[in-house]
């Protein structure tokens, strides 16, 4: 449904306006005349600012994609040029289908008109007929829940009851590819629900959706994957989870960049300041188990310490074959019990899941409270297993939990 190869956007700064005007002439009638005396008067006059850097991913319909990256890393720009609205400096995008795109609060409806004739203008620009629109217009009043001020001048309208119309209005026309830039952060708590219900039921559909947004817990909800961008370029596409997790790495860089703090690589991740897990194995198995439901293992690994942690945790996570993270335990690191700063941790566990193959994530965090933490290390399928027994006629879901029952009468 989506397909992008190779795609830059370059943006120029002319030095003055009389610059912007006589540098293009310049480029058609004097370059071929003396080529190296106009690139030095191009540089002296203009600036160039690079906002994607040969960007290329592709989406099958029903996929979906995060787009995730810090402020100014180029998502919108990506948004806007596979929706139409700008133009590459280089590179294809192809899109096939009906497109309905939520890229800024606002955009597309026209100030002056009432909520209902916005809605008739979208649609209709979405390529809905009159009809069409007529017979969705209910549906879509009731979704924005904005009351009689759908009879009121856009311009009167609060930034909340903007972006519920032009939600509302894109859902409803049923989408073959739907674009959300950060638009559901303006919405209140009830509204931000009811919006991420029906991207449920839409997905459920087979639209494709491609989702910028700060919120990490919807990106991995709704998108089975991700790409991670900084300053244009793309650093990491894969799933949500794992790209999430390389975001998180990146924030925290970009904190300690002013500081005297040594990153360095570590087996299968990222190590900060000597925090690591050296060495990690299922005994009697290795790295990997072929295991049935309900088998017993105890995961045996070797964690190394540095000094700057005041409460270091050893955070133990499980991931299935999607990415999704199931569930996982925090564990306080008793650091004056580590000899040479070193500590050697057997975790035992049951494997009561699903078939199929799961991994072991291990990060290690320095963490007074839950809200203030900070990542020293993340290493990834340093261990995994797979659980090659069939149980689905046991229970549903990824694994059971304790339910009581009792048959009355």
């Amino acid at each position: 449904m989506i397909k992008v190869e190779g795609v830059s956007k370059t943006y120029r700064i002319w030095s003055s306006p009389t610059s912007r005007l006589l540098l293009p002439l310049a480029h058609r009638f004097y370059r071929p005349l003396a080529a190296s005396h106009y690139e030095a008067l191009y540089q002296k006059h203009c600036s160039e600012v690079h906002a994607l850097s040969d960007i290329s991913f592709s989406l099958e319909s029903g996929d979906s994609l995060g787009v995730i990256g810090l402020n100014g890393s180029g998502k919108s720009t990506l948004l806007q040029i596979i929706a139409g609205t700008l133009t590459p400096s280089e590179g294809k995008v192809t899109v096939e289908g009906r497109v309905a795109a939520l890229l800024e609060l606002g955009s597309g409806f026209d100030p002056e008109f009432t909520g209902k004739e916005n809605v008739y203008l979208n649609a209709a620009i979405l390529g809905l007929t009159e009809e069409e629109i007529e017979a969705r217009y209910d549906q879509i009043v009731a979704f924005a829940d904005i009351g009689d001020a759908i009879d009121h001048p856009v311009k009167t309208y609060s930034s909340g009851m903007m972006v519920r119309l032009a939600f509302a209005v894109q859902v409803h026309v049923e989408p073959d590819v739907l674009i959300v830039d950060e638009a559901l952060a303006v919405g209140d708590a009830r509204f931000q629900a009811k919006a991420l219900n029906k991207l449920d039921e839409i997905l459920a559909r087979g639209t494709t959706l491609l989702f910028v947004g700060h919120d990490l817990n919807t990106v991995k909800s709704f998108c089975r994957r991700a790409i991670l961008l900084d300053h244009g370029n793309t650093m990491q596409v894969g799933l949500s989870d794992d790209v999430i997790a390389s975001y998180l790495q990146l924030v925290q860089q970009h904190q300690l960049q002013d500081k005297a703090v040594t990153v360095s690589d570590a087996p299968r991740g990222f190590s900060l300041d000597h925090y690591m897990v050296e060495k990690a194995e299922i005994k009697g198995y290795g790295e990997h188990a072929e295991l049935s439901f309900g088998a017993s293992i105890t995961i045996n690994m070797e964690v190394k310490l540095g000094k700057s942690a005041a409460a270091p945790y050893l955070i133990f996570d499980i991931i299935d074959a999607k990415g999704l993270q199931l569930t996982g335990r925090r564990i306080p690191i008793p650091t004056e019990d580590s000899i040479a700063g070193r500590l050697e941790l057997d975790l035992m566990l049951e494997c009561r899941f699903q078939q199929g193959v799961y991994r072991f994530r291990f990060r290690i965090v320095d963490a007074p409270t839950i809200e203030d933490s900070r990542l020293l290390s993340r290493q990834d399928d340093l261990v995994s297993i797979h659980l090659v027994e069939d149980v689905r006629d046991q229970f549903t879901g990824i694994f059971p939990v304790p339910i009581e029952v009792n048959w009355q009468g």
